[in-house]
């Protein structure tokens, strides 16, 4: 196995992870911003103790930051998102990072945009908008607006992470890890944060699965997967929360569920393949 396909195979890991917020986040009768902070300060514990273990030093440097601020920027509008606007709305209008980290390259670092790339983001897209056809609705303005921004955020951080290396990197992914804990602190205490077995039970899968483990997988296939690649795959988030949906409570998807998953997953698969075989030619 290839280096690219290991780390394709990590962000596929990744994304599936990030895939079971819905389930345990449901569970813990929390505000979300008590949810956010408890979640970042377990998997800011399993990522300090993974760096320990490979011996990373935590290094504060100003790309580490830039990202890692960056990062924890995601976590908090996406949950501020989800307060304000419906939690589909949230995940469809989130995933248009593609579109602003195809954008950014062409306005910050003048790259040129490639057809397949073009074509692969805007299927992607429109798969992920036809998965959710049926339950997305209009008035949230404001919410949506945050949505958006967590898209831009988003692109930002994986492009801002993709350019670090090592030590560098794992210290950007714990300081957003680090920043979102400390923004959502205050709002732990009061009375609706009730300890339960249930809760701190949740807490800790989200904590030490959802967001510790699936960000080392992400940091490491950061490495050999482009920003744009690691953003695609990672739509595969949106898809696979309603499939816990349908085997834990009982949801079907609708037609336009079933096609746009196809979409999407098609669209990705054919990508992947067109560039592994543009970098064989590009090799020979």
């Amino acid at each position: 196995m290839t280096k690219e396909n290991k780390a394709i195979l990590e962000m596929l890991g990744c994304a599936a992870l990030w895939s079971i917020a819905g389930i345990f986040i449901k569970l813990i009768d929390w505000n979300a911003f008590a949810v956010a902070s408890m979640r970042s300060l377990v998997a800011g514990i399993v990522i300090a103790v993974y760096m320990v273990m490979k011996r990373y030093r935590f290094r504060l440097t100003r790309r580490a930051l830039i990202a890692g601020v960056l990062e924890g920027g995601v976590y908090l509008c996406f949950v501020c998102a989800n307060k304000l606007t419906t939690a589909a709305n949230a995940i469809v209008l989130q995933f248009t990072s593609p579109v602003f980290i195809v954008l950014y390259s062409a306005i910050f670092f003048k790259e040129k945009i490639k057809k397949s790339d073009l074509t692969v983001v805007l299927f992607t897209l429109v798969g992920i908008a036809l998965f959710f056809f049926d339950q997305l609705q209009g008035g949230y303005i404001l919410g949506n607006c945050v949505a958006i921004l967590a898209g831009m955020i988003m692109a930002g951080m994986f492009m801002a992470i993709g350019s670090l290396k090592g030590e560098e990197k794992f210290s950007a992914v714990l300081i957003g890890q680090i920043e979102a804990f400390l923004v959502g602190l205050p709002f732990c205490f009061g009375g609706r944060v009730v300890l339960s077995a249930t809760a701190v039970l949740s807490v800790l899968v989200l904590g030490v699965f959802q967001l510790g483990i699936s960000y080392i997988l992400y940091a490491k296939s950061a490495d050999y997967c482009p920003p744009l690649a690691c953003c695609l795959l990672g739509a595969l988030e949106p898809l696979l929360n309603p499939v816990w949906v349908f085997l834990f409570n009982g949801e079907r998807p609708g037609l336009f569920a079933l096609v746009g998953a196809v979409i999407v997953i098609g669209a990705i698969t054919i990508w992947c393949l067109f560039k592994a075989k543009a970098e064989e030619v590009q090799n020979a």
